[in-house]
Parts: structure tokens; sequence; C-alpha cells
């Protein structure tokens, strides 16, 4: 329910703590030199801060810092995933986690930074702790003021279930202003099974909810079950609120809210922290390939201007992460009509669908077919990833006509980032295969994912990129 949110302060969390905490270095630094009994070091001593030659200590100086506030915090769980949304309040443990930091940072420096003053260090870690701390507080005030609940975007949550345990889920949502969730509702479950489904259903679609949670008593474990079957579909996010232990029977991540156990009842796709490692190598990597990128941009696009009537671009819509919709950009490499005559491609033969490239397809244009054997057509896209709409690596995104054709099952492959380069893609690349293979393949990816696999998937896409395995 929270993965986006918790993605997002936990980057915050840890990009100010950075921040901050090299601007009280820089502090105690300045005041290390114009405080009483201090003074500047004598200009021979290459390795101190304060020496004449700063440019090599910092070089050495802040990595380390990084590094060692990074490591004791994480190791601390400052960043746990389970806190990340109340840890503006958790002051104690983060005073711990700085002492531990310094006090480790001093061991270090007696190693690499010998000369470094001991009042530095007393300045740095009085710094540190009230910079930390008060942005902390300062953070906690915004999240629950006016200004926050006004800018921040909605999640739409529907509550089935009745009794203390559904009334305190209730509570829980009202009460997190910084979850940015909004309770649209509560259903008391039906007696019968398949009416309770058909209501639920029926209303979560009325009601446009983002989130179900399921706050049942024991012995409800059917309906659940079904109840996940029947809204996979839907790309609503499930949850339970687990009343006893054996409720758990699908491979579930739990997470914390306002002290309630929430068991997702989805597959279980990418950690809070891998999404956030995920999405920094994404901007990191997008960024430097469109620099690098441009001038081949330009000429392509001359290229389709003069070659062909239409535009340069080629936008549709896409079905994205959780079934959102959004528009995927390349170059165009089709005659303008192209869309009207997609459905040529549309497959159907033995209960399953595809939608099957042909090397031979009329629509293609003279330049067209360049494009996409070298795969250059996608090189848009990274404009997607840029925006967070796609990732470099994921299933593809998929054709919303198509998706309305899935089977419940093969709406899991929307439980992470859509990518531009996939498993499947280099394990298959221009194989025609049943379709419900390519969403196992794109399954194995979810749940084996870690950001190794990620980079061998790169690697493999580039091989076959420049051998042109496949591509048509």
């Amino acid at each position: 329910m929270l993965t986006r949110l918790q993605t997002r302060w936990l980057g915050i969390a840890i990009l100010s703590d950075m921040s901050l905490t090299l601007l009280a270095l820089l502090a105690a630094r300045w005041l290390r030199s114009y405080f009483p009994g201090g003074y500047y070091l004598d200009e021979t001593l290459a390795l101190s801060l304060l020496d004449q030659p700063l440019q090599f200590s910092y070089a050495v100086l802040i990595p380390v810092v990084l590094g060692v506030w990074l490591t004791v915090f994480t190791a601390l769980s400052i960043y746990d995933t389970q806190h990340i949304l109340t840890q503006y309040n958790r002051i104690q443990p983060v005073f711990v986690a700085i002492t531990g930091a310094v006090l480790v940072f001093a061991g270090l420096s007696y190693f690499l930074f010998r000369d470094l003053s001991r009042f530095l260090f007393l300045y740095f870690y009085i710094f540190d702790v009230v910079l930390l701390i008060s942005w902390r507080k300062l953070a906690s005030k915004f999240l629950n003021s006016p200004l926050f609940q006004s800018w921040q975007p909605r999640r739409r949550v529907l509550i089935v279930g009745q009794g203390e345990l559904a009334e305190e889920m209730a509570t829980a949502v009202q009460n997190a202003n910084q979850s940015g969730l909004e309770l649209i509702g509560r259903i008391n479950e039906p007696t019968n099974g398949d009416d309770a489904i058909q209501i639920i259903k029926t209303k979560a679609v009325a009601l446009k909810a983002d989130e179900v949670i399921f706050a049942l008593p024991p012995g409800h474990q059917a309906l659940v079950q079904k109840l996940v079957y029947q809204l996979q579909p839907l790309a609503i996010n499930l949850r339970l609120v687990p009343d006893v232990v054996d409720l758990v029977f699908v491979r579930a991540a739990i997470e914390d809210f306002a002290g309630l156990p929430l068991i997702g009842l989805r597959q279980p796709a990418i950690s809070i922290f891998n999404r956030l490692v995920k999405r920094a190598f994404d901007i990191l990597v997008t960024g430097l390939l469109l620099l690098v990128s441009l001038p081949l941009s330009l000429l392509i696009a001359a290229l389709i201007k003069f070659g062909s009537p239409g535009p340069i671009f080629y936008s549709a819509q896409r079905i994205g992460e959780n079934g959102r919709v959004f528009n995927m950009h390349k170059f165009r490499t089709m005659v303008a009509d192209a869309d009207q005559r997609e459905m040529e491609l549309f497959v159907q033969a033995n209960g399953t669908i595809g939608f099957n490239k042909r090397p031979d397809d009329p629509r293609v244009t003279p330049i067209g077919k360049f494009l996409r054997r070298s795969s250059l057509d996608e090189l848009p896209q990274l404009f997607n990833v840029l925006k967070g709409e796609m990732s470099l690596v994921g299933p593809r995104p998929e054709l919303p006509w198509l998706v309305e054709r899935y089977e419940p099952w093969q709406h899991q492959r929307f439980a992470v980032p859509q990518g531009m380069t996939g498993w499947w893609q280099v394990k298959n690349r221009g194989q025609q295969q049943a379709y419900d293979i390519r969403v196992e393949d794109d399954l194995f990816y979810i749940h084996n994912y870690s950001f190794l696999l990620d980079l061998r998937i790169l690697g493999l896409t580039l091989g076959a990129i420049l051998r042109r395995d496949g591509a048509f």
C-alpha cells in the first residue's frame, strides 16, 4: 500500500541526513578556525582538514564521512522501511546513530586523518545532532500541516470487515495524515461468499479505490482468496490486517502501519531499498544516455521527417506498474495509419492470446526497418524512464486492449515498473512463443529480482543489440 510513499520518504531521509551531515562538517571546520582556542594547523600537514591543500583532504574525507554515516544509520535501522513514515518522531534512535557514527569516524580518522582537531570532532558532533534532529522535528510538523494535506496526492482506501479490528484500521487510516490515505468507505462482508465478491468488486470500482484492506475475523480465508483472484485485474492494492497467523496463505510482504501489521496479498515484488537503488540507477544512467545520444537522436529525427509523411515521434498508451496508463514514446518507424492496422497482428489460439511482431510487417518504413533492427527507435523511452513511468529493466509495457483480454493471473506482471528491456526480451529475443510463456518469464524476473539481475539483463541486451539478434 505504501511502497511508493515509503520509497519517496526513504530517499528524502537519506538525502537530507547526508546533506546536513556535510553541512555540519563544514560548520565545524569554520567554527574550529575562529572559536577561542582554535587556530589553523601548520601548512605542511597535508592530511589536515584545515590544511592548505584542502582539495585532497575533502576528496578523501567526504566519501569516508558519507560512507560511515550511511552504514551506521542503516545498521541501526534508522532507514528501516517499516518505520520510515514515522521516523521523523524517532529522536532517540537518531541520537544514538549519530553518536555511533562519530565514534566510528573518530576511529577511522586515527589511521586516515591523524591531524584532525579534537575540537573539530566535538563541534561536528554537536552540529550534526542539532541539524538532523531539527529537520526531523520540522518535517513532522509539516507532514501534519494543512498545507501538506492539500498538496499530498490522496490514495483512496476501502476497508472490508466489521468489528473492533476493522474499526481500529479505519481510525489508523484517518489519523495517518502523512500517509496521503483517504478512507472512502467500509463494507460489512455478507455471509454469502459469492455475494461478497460481487458487492466488494462493484463498490471498489464505483468508488475508484486504490487500496482495499481486509480486516476480517478468522475463518474467512476462502473468501479472501477468491477476492484476491477476482480483484487482481483491477490494479488495486490488496492488504490484510491479520487476526491470526494462519491467515497468511500466500507468499506475502508484511508492513507496519500505525502499529497494525498489514500483509500484502499480491505477489512480493521489489523491496523498498531495492526500489530506491533501482530508481537512482535509472536516473543516473538515463541522464548520461540522453546526453550522449543527443546528436544521434537529432540525426534520426531528420531522417524520419524527410523519409515519410507523419510525425517524428510515435506516442501510444501503454499499461504500466499497477495498471497505470501512460504514453510511451518511440521514434516513428511505421506509416502514419499503422494503429488502424494493429489488430492484424493479434493472435488467439488454444486459449492463449498474443501480439506477435512479424519480420515482414508491411507497416514499417524503410528507415524504420533500420531503427527497429538496431533498437534505436526506443531511445525516446529514456524520457519515460526519467519521468518514472518506466524503468530501464522490467516487463515490457502492454497495450490496453490486450490487457483487457488478460487472465487474472497475468496481471501479476504489473507488480513492478515496466521496462525498456527485460528478461523475456534477452532470453527469447524475436522468437514467436505463446503469450503465457512470455508472461511466465516476466513473473520469473519479478520473483527473482535483484539489482545484479538488472545489470545482467542490461549486459545481455547490449550484446543482443550489437548482434541485432531477433530485432525486426
